[in-house]
């Protein structure tokens, strides 16, 4: 018998409510349930909607917090320290389809995904003299790349998903809906960003999607399906613009509340009454955070070493009981920036781009500029393999804390050898029982 969607809610709660130590979850529930039929009626109500979407992008469901500790629970760098049992199976690779922080996750990414279709569906009908043809396609573009990103970090995370396109208006919309494959899936995400290349404008902004912020991510799609040539494109045209720079020393980016520093090519900005959830999670109680995980021994060894680590030790800091801790989220009320596309991972992608196309000498320049911000000399890579191991190595350091590590693994084909995870199944994660159980045309994926 199919269950209805009050008891879906139902289970949300009680996910929610099983994670004791953290910020409140309950309003990370499926709002895109609630109609939207009148929200976008004019200019102002456009540009509302849209803050609304980059809003729910920071939430704690998704880059303010849960999604991004996928990404680094799941590599080899964290210790989980804390309370909750369903961290653990990140560490373990042992996650199972009731795990409470999945189906947050799942849940406030196609929540996003709604916002952005509210914006893509209902801006082009708005009948307002004021609204000039730029700001509308401004707000288009963003609403595309906003999107293009949801589907880029489903499909990494949990393989081919459910495609919606237009607006819903109750939680079971969408059902019925049978999972794309993982080539159409990110077959999505190019149209998505190629589409908001062409409407953004060129000009810099930290904080929201401009053409610049789409390039960046296409650099990123494309190292993802190793289409090498293209990857190192359009990590070029980010490159070459002189909004963007690696900042020295490495904790420049974020230390001594620094903010859109010209690192950052896009980060999501937080607020005394809207706040960033890491900071709880990585600082201990002695700061007032409850340090549910940690930076484990080998990367506090790897990292405190100078020849190593250079000045990237600045990522970890010591009470004066003993315990460490990840010193990246520190600010106090949690104002701190989520970090979603930094330029070192320009240089990163365009040297592992370059590396694979026998670009050696240029791949290593572009290695080495990291290297250098990091208070490192020259790396001593010479062939091929050798400078792809050097480019993993750093990349396990540079984002230490940011959602890159186990997705690294993931699609380099490094997971067994570097983590020791022999069944493939694995490398994705299960669809949270809660959709399953009310959408009987969701297909689990396999081994789950």
């Amino acid at each position: 018998m199919k269950i209805n969607h009050t008891f879906r809610y139902i289970l949300l709660i009680a996910f929610s409510l099983s994670l004791n130590s953290c910020k409140d979850f309950l309003d990370v529930q499926p709002q895109s349930s609630v109609s939207d039929d009148q929200t976008i009626v004019d200019e102002t109500s456009a540009k509302t909607a849209t803050r609304g979407m980059y809003r729910q992008l920071a939430s704690d469901s998704y880059y303010g917090s849960l999604f991004q500790s996928i990404g680094y629970l799941s590599g080899d760098n964290i210790v989980w320290t804390g309370s909750q049992s369903i961290i653990q199976d990140f560490i373990n690779h042992d996650v199972k389809s009731d795990n409470g922080n999945i189906a947050t996750v799942w849940s406030g990414i196609y929540e996003t995904i709604n916002r952005a279709n509210h914006i893509i569906a209902k801006v082009p009908l708005v009948t307002d003299e004021s609204f000039t043809e730029a700001e509308r396609n401004a707000l288009l573009g963003e609403a595309y790349f906003v999107r293009g990103l949801c589907y880029f970090d489903l499909a990494r995370t949990w393989g081919g998903v459910q495609i919606v396109l237009t607006p819903t208006v109750s939680a079971t919309d969408k059902n019925g809906i049978k999972r794309s494959s993982l080539a159409d899936t990110y077959a999505q995400v190019l149209a998505d960003l190629t589409k908001a290349e062409t409407l953004l404008t060129n000009t810099t902004n930290r904080y929201r999607a401009t053409q610049k912020t789409a390039r960046a991510l296409l650099a990123r799609y494309y190292l993802y399906q190793e289409n090498w040539a293209q990857a190192e494109a359009y990590a070029d045209k980010v490159l070459g613009d002189t909004d963007y720079e690696l900042v020295k020393p490495y904790s420049a980016f974020f230390s001594n509340q620094a903010v859109a520093t010209k690192e950052s090519v896009f980060e999501l900005a937080y607020s005394s009454t809207y706040t960033n959830g890491h900071r709880t999670y990585w600082q201990p109680p002695a700061n007032g955070g409850t340090r549910q995980w940690a930076p484990n021994a080998t990367f506090i060894s790897l990292v405190s070493d100078e020849n190593v680590g250079g000045n990237r030790s600045a990522l970890i800091a010591k009470t004066t009981a003993g315990l460490w801790y990840g010193n990246m989220y520190y600010r106090s009320p949690a104002t701190d920036p989520a970090f979603v596309i930094r330029i070192a991972e320009l240089y990163l992608i365009r040297s592992e781009a370059r590396a694979h196309q026998d670009k050696l000498a240029d791949a290593l320049d572009d290695l080495n500029a990291i290297r250098d911000r990091a208070g490192l000399s020259d790396s001593p890579a010479q062939t091929q393999e050798e400078i792809l191991l050097a480019i993993e190595n750093e990349r396990r350091l540079e984002f230490a804390f940011e959602p890159h590590r186990w997705f690294d693994l993931v699609r380099t084909h490094r997971v067994e050898a570097v983590l020791g995870v022999t069944n493939t199944n694995k490398y994705v994660l299960p669809i949270p029982i809660t959709e399953v159980t009310v959408d009987e045309s969701l297909e689990q994926n396999t081994g789950y």
